[in-house]
């Protein structure tokens, strides 16, 4: 049972470390949304309309240069009075920079992705986009030479080299670098989970949870091992599986040089050198070094056991109590005692008939 439950255990490592891949894939989707929100700004609109008067006004061979000051005069005059909005009253200094602004209430998208039929409202956001289908990263990385999609995505992601973690749990005090990482996290004290599932109606805190959920009851793992053919539902998952393979440990332990394949695994071996365990239980207050254990916790309070044996319908609180009951049914004996050969279906059966039925014979050996 020790070793069902250890492998249980790394298996929700394994998950937490999915949710970390989850957590930058998510701010690259946030980034996305707020740079289709951004509009050019009143100086830049000023500067090119300026720009405009100025090209209109060139000078020909003989004529005497418009001054600046007059150049600025002509401009205003172009420009005229503000433009504002009929829905929310926002001005603005050009009718084109209304006719943009209104889409936001008209839900127009008239510019469309060649390559996936998306829409959005503005051309520069269309340009943008189409980074996802080029491949175009052009913000990299001067420590570790990572590239990204978006400014902000960088700035985001030297806080890693940085270390800096400016947003904090206000219940029990861990922080973060990225603020939906923060909100993410909230979510395990508040207990919300507003993402359902259609097919069961299972309920997730996040809709990254309820997408790889979906998986199960679609069947669908795209990507595939070129190793040993073994499939994955996200290609974050085949990268971390493959290092099985590689051998790759690229996450160091500061403390004693120890590796590690994924991030999880290090931040749970830290906490040995730290002792940190900032998951506390609001029932009884007992503190645990990652979620998952907290998570697995609380059913004891609400007496949740969500594992249940199709033959005879008991249930269990564990994956790997369930799957040591169903030997009793399919009558498989795994663990064999050294001394006598008799086997036992669990391994605590087995100590325990080595400690009281040989007791005798392994003194007598020694």
């Amino acid at each position: 049972m020790e070793e069902s439950e250890e492998s249980e255990e790394l298996s929700e490592v394994e998950e937490e470390s999915e949710e970390l891949s989850e957590v930058e894939e998510e701010s690259e989707e946030l980034s996305e949304v707020k740079e289709e929100r951004e509009e050019p700004s009143e100086v830049e609109e000023e500067s090119e309309e300026l720009s405009e008067v100025e090209e209109e006004h060139h000078v020909k061979p003989g004529e005497k240069p418009l001054s600046r000051s007059k150049t600025k005069k002509t401009f205003l005059k172009k420009r005229g009075a503000k433009k504002f909005c009929t829905q929310c009253g926002n001005s603005f200094t050009r009718k084109d920079g209304l006719e943009r602004h209104m889409r936001v209430h008209t839900g127009e998208k008239p510019f469309s992705c060649d390559q996936c039929g998306k829409r959005f409202s503005c051309k520069l956001n269309l340009a943008h986009h189409m980074r996802i289908h080029t491949g175009e990263k052009p913000f990299t990385c001067d420590q570790c030479g990572k590239t990204f999609f978006w400014a902000s995505n960088l700035k985001e992601h030297l806080r890693v080299h940085t270390k800096e973690k400016p947003h904090s749990c206000s219940v029990c005090g861990k922080r973060f670098s990225l603020r939906q990482t923060l909100h993410r996290h909230e979510k395990i004290h508040t207990g919300v989970r507003e993402y359902m599932c259609f097919e069961c109606e299972k309920t997730f805190i996040t809709a990254d949870k309820l997408k790889r959920h979906e998986s199960i009851h679609t069947g669908e793992k795209p990507y595939m091992c070129s190793h040993c053919d073994k499939r994955f539902t996200r290609s974050e998952n085949l990268k971390t599986h493959e290092r099985i393979h590689t051998g790759e440990k690229p996450y160091k332990c500061s403390h004693c040089d120890k590796r590690f394949s994924q991030l999880a695994n290090l931040k749970t071996h830290e906490m040995i050198h730290t002792g940190g365990k900032p998951f506390k239980c609001n029932k009884c207050g007992k503190d645990f070094s990652q979620s998952s254990y907290l998570k697995r916790h609380m059913m004891i309070h609400t007496g949740e056991k969500p594992f249940s044996c199709d033959q005879c319908g008991k249930t269990f609180l564990r994956a790997s109590d369930l799957k040591s009951h169903l030997r009793v049914h399919t009558k498989e004996k795994p663990h064999s005692c050294s001394v006598c050969g008799k086997s036992f279906s669990q391994l605590q059966t087995l100590h325990t008939h080595e400690k009281f039925s040989h007791c005798c014979e392994r003194v007598h050996v020694l």
